[in-house]
């Protein structure tokens, strides 16, 4: 498992303190990535008194490192681009795409509850999102699928308005910043990769670059906060104004039903013991069973992943306590995790930094990926998460893990590969520690990979007759909007096809990173958990990779996770606040 670095700008935040032994509380939340950050701020918003406990010295989770695309259909952000969808159109690509492998009964719930959750937030608080213009869906070869109008993302954030609970944020993975802690975003990089061609990019570079220089200079840090920092950013923000009281560093380590659905929970941090009491519900975020010791080897395929992008704190330990009040994993998931393929580099300060490869290189003209036998096996256009399952399916002992993805000269230096930026030009640093491995031809570069040099010399050739024509009959590559929207717009007749040559060759070695849990513990569309005759476990809920993924370990489109999150996060602290209420009328009646 990877172990993340702090970098020298990141100060470690002070541990926010227990509570009281024996406080009593309405909802108490266990985990705070974006799913348990929304439970916890929606149970405020409905006026509880609410306790947000998180293992881990920072608050995120997954999430912050996230791009913190947010997936959620019919919003009013769709009408504002113009975009034409609505519920039935959005069941019905979610019917196709996911099909048995999740109950229908959950994405109807999401679906429809949804753009509540989203509005409550953009109405009564600072989580603010914005839509993006053009974001496809993943599997936009089903009917139903869109190009826009689905997929959101939180709006930049002023960290400074969190005074010292800006150290709180996870911060993102230093890999994807700059000048030692510069957060960009992709409407930032276009202008960078730019500043010498043009002067509207170089007067934006030079802005931005001098704000965050002088932000660092005033407050130790970045406060200008981008995607998953400025989501997480927003609900602390929105948490702290409505009271919620936070533990960070703190292990939950006994939960104890009390009847009617109040638990008492046993909390350790640093050797001191409390306990506290939740009234009416606990919601369970803490992001999975991945980092499990156990489940893991049980659960993911063989070979389970040796590192993980993820964000460290989800061990699982949870899991264990509830299994034993009687939950349940599901069994029908086509996937046990969402993937992304990642290339691992260590660190000047000894850690392992597992870089993901989202959309920056697989798809770009010049650059194919292949096994050990020196053929290609899959589009290298598809989603990072098929992109990894057809790593495992195609892997007969060790055959395709790692994969190795190989680009030309040219593709290497405009694209960049993985921890290699865009426009990098000196690779001397990747090639001295072995991150990068060049070849002055193919075979010299399949000879240093270990890899069939015939097989690789054939593969090129077969690619580059494709790639003429634009028309990858192989594989289909190129084939979606999707696909080609991860190319190069510039490059035709297919954005993501060139024919790769002349030397030199360079490539990286690709590994399967779980990104996060797809299954998870089984709940109805309220996130209450069941046991396994299909009965409420009252008083407990799940949101997040904590519950079993509504999409079935399939990943139908951008920010599949983080807006479920969110949504179930909502879902469940709203019904905990109001469960006893409604209990009582029941009564009454």
């Amino acid at each position: 498992m990877n172990t993340e670095s702090r970098g020298k700008s990141q100060r470690a935040p002070q541990v926010k303190s227990l509570p009281k032994d024996g406080s009593s509380y309405d909802v108490v939340v266990l985990g705070a990535g974006a799913a348990g950050m929304s439970a916890a701020t929606f149970a405020a918003m409905e006026s509880g008194r609410v306790l947000l406990v998180e293992r881990t010295e920072y608050l995120g989770g997954t999430s912050a490192f996230s791009a913190a695309t947010t997936w959620v259909p019919n919003t009013r952000f769709r009408d504002e681009l113009g975009a034409e969808d609505s519920e039935e159109t959005v069941l019905g690509f979610l019917d196709r795409a996911v099909g048995n492998r999740a109950p229908r009964a959950l994405r109807e719930a999401f679906v429809k509850r949804g753009p509540e959750a989203i509005h409550r937030l953009e109405d009564e608080t600072d989580v603010k999102f914005r839509g993006r213009p053009f974001h496809p869906d993943y599997l936009h070869e089903l009917e139903g699928s869109t190009s826009f109008g689905r997929a959101l993302e939180p709006e930049p954030f002023d960290g400074a308005l969190l005074g010292d609970d800006i150290w709180l944020v996870r911060p993102p993975i230093p890999e994807f910043t700059i000048l030692g802690g510069m957060q960009i975003d992709r409407d930032d990089i276009p202008h960078l990769l730019k500043m010498k061609q043009s002067a509207r990019s170089m007067a934006y570079s030079m802005r931005i670059v001098a704000r965050y220089y002088l932000r660092k200079w005033a407050h130790g840090r970045d406060t200008r906060m981008l995607m998953g920092n400025a989501l997480i950013g927003r609900f602390l923000y929105e948490a702290r104004k409505r009271g919620v009281e936070i533990a960070t560093q703190t292990k939950t380590t006994g939960l104890t039903p009390l009847g009617g659905g109040a638990y008492q929970l046993t909390l350790e941090q640093g050797g001191k013991t409390v306990t506290v009491t939740a009234n009416k519900g606990v919601v369970l975020a803490s992001g999975g069973f991945a980092r499990h010791p156990v489940k893991r080897r049980e659960m993911l395929p063989a070979p389970a992943p040796r590192v993980s992008p993820a964000a460290p704190g989800h061990t699982g330990e949870l899991h264990d306590i509830v299994l034993g009040l009687g939950a349940h994993y599901s069994d029908s998931s086509a996937q046990p995790c969402y993937w992304a393929p990642v290339s691992i580099r260590k660190r000047k300060d000894g850690t392992e930094a597992a870089f993901p490869h989202f959309v920056l290189d697989r798809s770009k003209p010049g650059i194919i990926s292949v096994g050990k036998d020196g053929k290609r096996f899959v589009n290298e256009s598809r989603s990072y998460h098929e992109f990894v399952s057809a790593m495992y399916a195609a892997d007969k002992d060790g055959s395709h893990i790692p994969t190795y993805l190989i680009a030309d000269a040219q593709a290497a230096t405009t694209y960049g590969m993985g921890m290699i930026h865009p426009g990098t030009k000196d690779f001397t640093p990747f090639l001295a520690d072995g991150y990068l491995t060049q070849g002055a031809t193919l075979r010299e570069l399949a000879q240093k990979l270990g890899i069939d040099k015939a097989n690789l010399v054939a593969t090129v050739e077969r690619f580059n007759a494709l790639a003429k024509t634009g028309v990858d009959e192989d594989f289909h590559r190129g084939e979606t909007v999707y696909e080609r929207a991860n190319g190069d717009a510039t490059h035709g007749p297919n954005p993501t096809l060139r024919p790769l040559g002349p030397g030199p060759f360079y490539a990286v070695k690709l590994y399967p990173g779980d990104i996060g849990a797809a299954t998870g513990l089984v709940t109805d569309e309220n996130a209450q958990l069941l046991h396994q005759d299909g009965s409420v476990i009252e008083g407990l809920y799940a949101a997040g990779a904590d519950m079993n993924s509504i999409m079935g370990g399939v990943y139908p489109g951008p920010g599949i996770t983080i807006g479920p999150g969110i949504v179930f996060g909502s879902i469940a602290a709203t019904h905990a606040m109001h469960r006893q209420i409604a209990s009582h009328a029941r009564k009454a009646s």
